[in-house]
């Protein structure tokens, strides 16, 4: 699909479970939403869907598998996270799973185009028709991987697939990083990927200490390693520098205070 109105679609693949891609879609989420973006988090695990789940709206009456079965429109299952950002969650329940899918999710997003500046895309894992989808309806893709070698070869699958279907990925992130001896490298998984790596997530107990209180890590604990790592990834998808965000001169923040930027 194309750019339409400027909106970025970036998909969030990963080839595995259980790698953070998740939680990598919703704190990016809200670090695009603090450096001033509009930003809608979109759930496209149609199966196994885990953004309510992390951000606390699970009881809600419109989602995205109500969109994909001809019920509703997209606009009328966005909702807004008290951290600033727009989700667009997909069902919970059982009666959600039953519910025929009629429309594909490359299709319905074209609803909202012009409508954020960003929609971030969380893809299934593996390399099913439903992570497939996913990876369709974005303009953009990156891939998150832990530092062990079965998760990056599973990345590296992913990687394959974009490649035969004219999706390029912009980078790889590798998260969850100790810095142990038997991780692989940052230069290890660039040369196995063929990719840049464009962000090292450090691991974080305030990561599970948020997802337990249902709200981003950046949004709960900005200072700390996994949060900094987040928004300096944030940064550079919007092409500024990260410490200028961070640090605003005298007056810059007198302009947010006065509403005059």
């Amino acid at each position: 699909m194309f750019i339409i109105n400027m909106t970025r679609y970036i998909t969030i693949a990963s080839g595995k479970g259980g790698v953070g891609k998740t939680t990598l879609v919703t704190n990016l989420g809200a670090a695009l939403n603090q450096f001033g973006k509009n930003v809608i988090v979109l759930d496209g695990n149609i199966s196994t869907p885990n953004v309510s789940v992390l951000l606390g709206m699970t009881k809600l009456p419109i989602t995205l598998h109500d969109v994909l079965a001809g019920k509703a429109n997209l606009k009328q299952a966005i909702y807004m996270h008290p951290s600033g950002f727009k989700v667009i969650p997909a069902g919970l329940s059982i009666h959600h799973s039953k519910l025929k899918i009629k429309r594909e999710l490359a299709e319905a997003i074209n609803e909202i185009a012009g409508e954020a500046d960003f929609i971030i895309i969380d893809c299934a894992a593996g390399l099913g028709n439903e992570a497939k989808q996913a990876m369709y309806a974005g303009d953009e893709l990156i891939l998150i991987t832990t530092p062990e070698i079965h998760a990056v070869t599973d990345a590296l699958k992913a990687h394959e697939f974009s490649k035969d279907n004219g999706i390029k990925p912009m980078g790889v992130v590798i998260n969850r990083v100790t810095g142990k001896d038997w991780e692989m490298t940052k230069n290890n998984v660039e040369e196995f990927m063929e990719l840049p790596v464009i962000s090292m997530i450090p691991e974080d107990e305030n990561v599970k200490r948020a997802i337990a209180k249902k709200k981003p890590v950046v949004y709960l604990y900005p200072k700390t390693k996994a949060s900094k790592e987040i928004k300096r990834l944030a940064a550079k998808l919007i092409g500024e520098d990260y410490r200028s965000l961070e640090n605003p001169s005298f007056i810059e923040r007198l302009m947010t205070i006065f509403g005059l930027n």
